[in-house]
């Protein structure tokens, strides 16, 4: 791999503080009646959102601020009052993992889609809980984020938590960590899912909605696909039908997890060589966390021209809090991949249209909807 020119990235830590989606989660929770341990939305933000005794929350896997222009959003754009940041890495574990807590990744310790945890060789892909060879761990995930979560503090306070999903999740690994606390509903298809989400709403619950198929179909067939058209138009029919056929005095809120960029095979960049084997890598191939020698990390650094980020810089990315806690899953840098490129090590997907897990807008920035 010839060296590639070396572009310096502006790194600005996500929205913590009342414009990012922990503080959606510390609004929804305090408006409930809990005690929320992040701050909430930021005052203008936070007027667009009414008061009620039920919350819904839609979340759209993969539906970054962007990909809203597309013609067949048109319904989501109109619910459109604002934007929120992801949490970083940019990516399905750690923002639901912030949902379900409530904080930031500082705090509930999923950095990543791959993730280092002491004891278990190789590194872990979060969404399946397997190394990236395949294998299964030996890992409670029920207990794996701390306690107690957003669901049981809102049980504690008399509100019922419910999620709605793809009944294929119903008991999976991440599902264990995700929802310890909450009724979980499974549904068999978008009809389904709209009328468990409008007949579950009543007094004292906070309903989550879970849309996977655009994050799906934005991975493998990228935006420019029918298929990436067809998830597009079922996600924005399931928020139409359940924002007419919900009663008015229920508040309906929709976000997304991360957004979604396509990259061509040219821009992937195959960590393969024998030179970095003195390296471990993990996160996201858009912001790779690597540790090992640090002058090995510097010349990868120049070979695939990404922007290195370590120390206090780097933990500022994860939120406010000390990160020391978490030991072993904080690396000594992460290398944030130049723009349209991406670090591909062994045992990351390379196989993908979509990625996403950087820090640049169409990764970061979030919509928040208002039914």
């Amino acid at each position: 791999m010839t060296e590639a020119p070396t572009q310096h990235l502006e790194v600005n830590p996500p929205s913590y503080d009342g414009r990012g989606l922990v503080n959606l989660m510390a609004e929804i929770e305090t408006r409930l009646g809990g005690h929320a341990l992040s701050p909430g939305l930021d005052e203008d933000l936070a007027a667009a959102i009414p008061d009620g005794e039920t919350f819904i929350l839609v979340v759209i896997d993969g539906l970054g601020d962007s990909q809203l222009a597309h013609p067949l959003a048109r319904n989501l754009m109109e619910s459109r009052i604002g934007v929120l940041e992801a949490p970083f890495s940019t990516t399905t574990t750690t923002s639901l993992s912030t949902i379900a807590t409530g904080v930031p990744p500082s705090r509930h310790g999923v950095l990543g889609h791959i993730l280092r945890i002491p004891g278990i060789q190789p590194v872990v892909n979060t969404l399946k809980w397997r190394t990236t060879w395949g294998d299964s761990v030996d890992v409670d995930t029920s207990r794996f984020l701390p306690s107690p979560l957003l669901w049981e503090r809102l049980r504690d306070v008399g509100v019922e938590p419910i999620t709605i999903q793809p009944g294929e999740f119903e008991g999976t690994p991440l599902s264990r960590m995700l929802y310890r606390g909450c009724r979980f509903e499974p549904t068999w298809s978008p009809l389904d899912m709209v009328a468990a989400t409008v007949g579950l709403a009543r007094p004292g619950r906070l309903i989550l909605t879970y849309l996977p198929m655009i994050d799906v179909a934005a991975h493998v067939h990228g935006q420019r696909s029918s298929e990436y058209a067809e998830a597009l138009a079922v996600a924005a029919e399931v928020w139409l039908r359940i924002q007419i056929e919900l009663p008015p005095d229920v508040v309906l809120i929709g976000t997304a997890d991360h957004g979604h960029i396509d990259y061509p095979e040219g821009a992937k960049k195959l960590l393969r060589s024998a030179q970095w084997d003195d390296l471990e890598f993990w996160g996201d191939p858009r912001s790779l966390l690597v540790s090992g020698p640090m002058h090995t990390i510097e010349e990868l650094t120049k070979t695939v021209g990404a922007t290195l980020v370590t120390g206090p810089e780097l933990h500022r990315l994860w939120g406010p809090d000390d990160l020391g806690p978490l030991g072993e899953r904080v690396p000594d840098a992460a290398l944030l991949a130049a723009p349209g490129t991406l670090l591909l090590p062994r045992g990351f997907d390379k196989r993908l249209i979509g990625y996403h897990g950087g820090l640049s807008a169409p990764e970061r920035q979030i919509p928040l909807l208002v039914g």
